[in-house]
Parts: C-alpha cells; sequence; structure tokens
C-alpha cells in the first residue's frame, strides 16, 4: 500500500514539472528575445539659493525629473550625519500632484541643526502596494 502511495505522488510531482518546464519553454519561446525591460529615468539636482553652485545645509533644492515609466513619478530625499537620517522628504513631480510646494525641499530640520550631509535622491513611481525605482542621486550637502 506504502509502495502505490509513493509511486502516485511521484507521479503527480513528475506531471507538475513537466507542465511548468512546458509553460516556461512557451513562454521564452514567445518573449520578445527573452529580455525583459526595465524602466528608467533621469533625476537632477536643482540648486535655488545656492551662490557657489554647490548644496548647502538650509538651502533649497529641487529635481529635474524624466521617466517614460509612468505619468506620476515621486522623488524621495534623505540626508544623513554620520549614518544618521536628519532629514527626509518625499514628493509628486507631476503636474496634478496636489502639494506641489513640497517639490521645493530645504536642507534642514530639528535633527539637522547645521554642518554637511551626505544626502540620496531616488526617482520612484507606485505600481500598486509596490514601489519601483527609477533613478538615485547622490551629492553632499556643505555646511
Amino acid at each position: 500500500m506504502f509502495g502505490k502511495s509513493l509511486a502516485i505522488i511521484a507521479l503527480i510531482f513528475s506531471f507538475a514539472f513537466l507542465v511548468l518546464g512546458s509553460t516556461d519553454a512557451f513562454a521564452a519561446a514567445h518573449s520578445s528575445g527573452g529580455h525583459k525591460s526595465v524602466p528608467s529615468g533621469s533625476l537632477s539636482l536643482v540648486l535655488l539659493n545656492s551662490t557657489d553652485g554647490l548644496a548647502h545645509w538650509d538651502h533649497q533644492v529641487t529635481f529635474n525629473v524624466s521617466t517614460t515609466a509612468t505619468t506620476e513619478p515621486h522623488v524621495s530625499l534623505k540626508c544623513s550625519q554620520n549614518g544618521v537620517v536628519v532629514y527626509s522628504a518625499q514628493s509628486g513631480f507631476y503636474a496634478s500632484y496636489p502639494w506641489p510646494w513640497t517639490q521645493v525641499m530645504t536642507l534642514s530640520s530639528s535633527a539637522w541643526t547645521g554642518g554637511s550631509a551626505e544626502c540620496v535622491a531616488t526617482l520612484y513611481y507606485f505600481s500598486g502596494a509596490n514601489s519601483v525605482t527609477l533613478a538615485t542621486l547622490s551629492f553632499t550637502a556643505n555646511p
């Protein structure tokens, strides 16, 4: 009896592998070269009140964004001092975004009262409950 049950289980697994293998082969044969399209975008820093062409603490920045992956791109900005996040902001960068004034970010916070910080801006969009990163940009905010 045990041998018969084992044979049935083996047959079921064999059939499952056969079906899954056929599905993968079918998908590969009917895909466009087997390459998956990776969404991309570009992100550049815009200094709003810099007198020397550098980002500084307590100055304002915004970003130029470009992407064909979505009509609703967002930018997240995080700045850290000695590995501790002292500033975090995010905003939508599209015409119908309901809070457009948040696209201008002031490089200071109650946790960041001076000094330089390492900053990373991330261009992303939402895909359902997930976010998809399109580009990142690192810069130093000087004292």
